[in-house]
């Protein structure tokens, strides 16, 4: 793709982010004006379900396993592995988390680590396991990476409330007594709304620091050169000597790392795991994919659209508790997903890597 193409795609991508952003900004400039205007209104619940502190912490909650498990996708996909079984690492991971915290039990410490944060780590190691499997079918035996992203999906999904059967009697576990807390950081958290971002569960503080580490080894390193390369032009890196093979292992193995993170944070943030209908993780993992893709995989794009529909539930979550409005649960539930499906058909544009979903063995003749 010639230099004039992508500063093209770029301009294009920019000019679509502003308008998303001019259109984010009226949309709450017309419920800010009805909602002054009109005191007693719906339009002035609104302003204040939008405008308060604990809509934005909400969100921020919300938002982690869905970004952790985006800035996964990324880093498989940019190596030109599609990994659609995102949802399946998370629900593993939340599962595992809870299972592994609850079988120690609270008080207990290892090594110096509390019981919960074993879990936390148990979890992460899971969905790295189910990762590992993944890679090992897809990049040595090259199967089809969209059936086998699905067999990680379906059978996370048919294990974890399986084994909380055989454990529990039930498709849920019982609350393991603690969950990762909040912590505090002083005069900071006291400023008004903004200071949700400095009195938030650990999660939220590694996403937030996830986010930009991300965007720096994909951009700054050597090593984000690799995966960009593997995904984009494959024979160009094997040319100068860089196994294809062992980079797109690493960049599905981070994926089964972040997600699990998402997974374990999501879980524990509860301190309890729901294995009902389609879990507690109920289609984070899917609505991941859509964020990087409408991020243009990009870190900080895939946060703001993980945050976008983060928000968005949050919102609808208070909207249900507001009484007096005869408006059905379930139009409310919709909002964050009509808006992501709107966002996307009339915004989203992606470029996704050339050589994604392809096989490549190191080593082939790049005559």
């Amino acid at each position: 793709m010639s230099t004039t193409t992508i500063d093209q795609l770029r301009d294009t991508e920019l000019s679509y982010r502003m308008l998303l952003a001019a259109g984010a900004l009226a949309v709450f400039s017309f419920i800010a004006f009805f909602g002054l205007v009109f005191p007693e209104s719906i339009w002035s619940d609104l302003l204040g379900i939008l405008i308060s502190r604990s809509t934005l912490s909400s969100a921020l909650r919300l938002a982690v396993p869905i970004t952790f498990a985006a800035l996964g996708g990324i880093f498989a996909e940019k190596a030109g592995v599609i990994n659609i079984g995102l949802e399946g690492l998370l629900i593993i991971s939340a599962f595992t988390a809870v299972i592994t915290t609850a079988v120690i039990g609270p008080g207990v410490t290892i090594l110096g680590l509390p019981a919960i944060w074993v879990g936390f780590f148990a979890g992460v190691l899971a969905s790295l396991a189910f990762s590992l499997i993944f890679a090992v079918v897809c990049i040595r035996f090259k199967a089809d990476q969209i059936i086998a992203g699905l067999a990680v999906w379906l059978i996370a999904l048919g294990l974890a409330p399986f084994a909380a059967t055989v454990y529990y009697g039930g498709v849920n576990t019982d609350n393991v007594g603690t969950t990762l807390g909040t912590w505090t950081i002083p005069i900071l958290s006291d400023i008004p709304f903004f200071g949700a971002l400095f009195d938030a569960g650990p999660a939220v503080y590694m996403m937030l620091v996830a986010v930009p580490a991300s965007w720096f080894v994909l951009n700054r390193t050597a090593f984000g050169r690799h995966i960009r390369a593997s995904g984009e032009n494959p024979k160009a890196l094997d040319t100068v000597g860089v196994d294809v093979s062992r980079v797109r292992y690493a960049g599905v193995l981070l994926s089964g790392f972040l997600s699990g993170i998402g997974g374990s944070a999501l879980s524990l943030g509860l301190g309890q795991f729901i294995g009902n209908n389609q879990t507690m993780v109920n289609g984070k993992g899917f609505i991941a994919i859509v964020a990087y893709l409408f991020g243009n995989y990009n870190p900080l794009g895939a946060f703001g659209a993980s945050f976008l529909f983060a928000g968005l539930e949050a919102v609808q979550i208070r909207l249900q508790q507001v009484p007096g409005y005869a408006i059905p649960d379930s139009l409310i539930q919709t909002i964050p997903y009509v808006t992501v499906i709107v966002v996307l058909a009339l915004v989203g544009r992606t470029r996704i890597p050339q050589a994604a979903g392809e096989h490549y063995d190191t080593g082939e003749d790049n005559r």
